[in-house]
């Protein structure tokens, strides 16, 4: 993927996962799981996969969504908390991080129950022993108007929620990444309010693509106030569509980024095993990702 003036970029890379330079919180130790600090420093996840699926095709670990019942998450119910937790000691397999993508339809900014609904995905987050959770801001959430501008109002209250979540997040050990259509400059705007280095930006290449951003250079801009990192470039298997990954790869190596990639790509062929193997494959070959 790289040519011959970007060898010592690879090389740089290979030194980094030999070396196990990961910065992550330990899983809960009640799960025989290994500490996550000695994993690679680059691990490579799904968030459209089960656990198990995720082990068949030998990825790292999975992004677990969480799911509404009734007026709170389904993780606030210690049995599924339960069922998380056998998962991963069948498999292995750590639990990278926990998506709020129901704040899509029922946005943070205007639904009463979201302050709640961050504290309980906290509290199960540092039970699984995650240490991201994505904190979505699209379709009904979108902080950004139809001419481009934030939406000031929806901002503010953003803001001030995030403000309160913020300390219980890093006395857990977990940090809240939001994600949306916004600029780098604007999500740094918003982290810079809030105030906290347990608020962070979840960045996604593919949506920042679409927004017309130059992406490695926002990557190179937010540097360590990147929590976590979703490759995709749908409707398309990765490298095959506008998502410019070599210059990511070049933008993710200068900013010495230790966490996951994590995929939330789509199936072209409708195997998704098999499109998923494909994809982390290219991840792999991408940042020189040992197998």
């Amino acid at each position: 993927m790289f040519d011959s003036a970007r060898t010592s970029r690879r090389r740089f890379l290979q030194q980094c996962i030999a070396a196990g330079a990961v910065a992550s919180v330990p899983l809960a130790p009640s799960l025989g799981l290994a500490d996550a600090r000695s994993s690679q420093g680059l691990r490579l996840g799904s968030c459209l996969l089960s656990l198990e699926e995720a082990k068949q095709i030998g990825l790292d670990g999975a992004e677990v969504r969480t799911q509404l019942v009734g007026d709170s998450l389904d993780v606030a119910d210690p049995a599924v908390l339960r069922r998380y937790q056998q998962e991963m000691k069948q498999t292995g397999l750590p639990i990278s991080s926990l998506m709020l993508g129901i704040l899509n339809s029922y946005p943070l900014a205007s639904d009463p129950r979201g302050p709640a609904w961050l504290e309980q995905s906290i509290a199960a987050a540092k039970d699984l022993g995650a240490r991201v959770i994505l904190v979505a801001f699209f379709a009904k959430g979108d902080l950004l108007a139809e001419d481009g501008t934030l939406k000031k109002d929806d901002v503010d209250i953003v803001v001030e929620r995030l403000k309160v979540a913020a300390p219980k997040a890093k006395e857990a050990g977990v940090i809240l990444g939001i994600e949306n259509y916004l600029s780098a400059r604007q999500n740094a705007e918003i982290l810079d309010r809030v105030g906290s280095d347990a608020v962070k930006v979840y960045y996604d290449v593919g949506n920042t693509t679409v927004k017309g951003y130059d992406v490695p250079a926002e990557i190179r801009f937010l540097k360590d106030r990147i929590a976590m990192v979703h490759f995709k470039d749908n409707p398309h298997y990765l490298g095959e569509g506008e998502v410019r990954f070599a210059a990511i790869a070049e933008a993710i190596q200068d900013i010495g980024y230790r966490g996951w990639i994590v995929l939330e790509t789509t199936s072209p062929s409708r195997d998704k095993l098999a499109d998923a193997r494909r994809n982390a494959a290219f991840v792999r070959k991408l940042l020189a990702m040992a197998e």
